[in-house]
């Protein structure tokens, strides 16, 4: 009878994990190899106008993968730059959006929490999938922005290759 009982209920499980196998979806994912890739890029762009920045990675959940100061960065750049990746990957859109919301008439939006409303966040995609964000701090906002497509841009074409 024990037997039986245990038969029964691993052919039940069986099932069940094969069914809900079935439902569940595979994506892409940064690594650390792709997120310093990415940084790199960002920081060849930075380098070349001798803009020194922090550059920071995070994956689709907001977690940080990677972060650089260049040397001359200011410290408290790199909380503004995590922030940045964490808003650019939460809500999926240029952290710099927000700001032109507010400015647009949406001051409500000043009290989403932790929302950075200024350039130098871009979510980053690879085939078409949110896979995580960069965020850039240590110049003006607008020259963060342009580093932070740059890094952005090096994903998106490797994805095309």
């Amino acid at each position: 009878m024990k037997n039986t009982r245990w038969i029964a209920a691993a052919t039940v499980a069986l099932v069940s994990a094969a069914s809900f196998a079935g439902e569940m979806a595979t994506k892409n994912a940064l690594t650390l190899t792709v997120a310093k890739e990415i940084a790199a890029a960002a920081a060849d762009h930075a380098r070349e106008n001798g803009w020194n920045v922090v550059i920071a990675i995070v994956d689709d959940g907001g977690n940080l993968i990677y972060l650089e100061r260049m040397d001359g960065a200011q410290i408290a750049s790199i909380e503004i730059a995590i922030g940045k990746a964490k808003t650019a990957i939460g809500f999926k859109r240029p952290s710099k959006k927000l700001g032109d919301s507010i400015a647009g008439g949406r001051p409500e939006l000043v009290t989403l929490p932790n929302a950075m409303a200024f350039d130098g966040g871009y979510p980053l995609t690879y085939a078409d999938e949110f896979v995580g964000g960069i965020g850039i701090s240590g110049v003006t906002s607008t020259q963060d922005g342009y580093i932070a497509v740059a890094g952005a841009e090096y994903l998106a074409n490797l994805a095309k290759d």
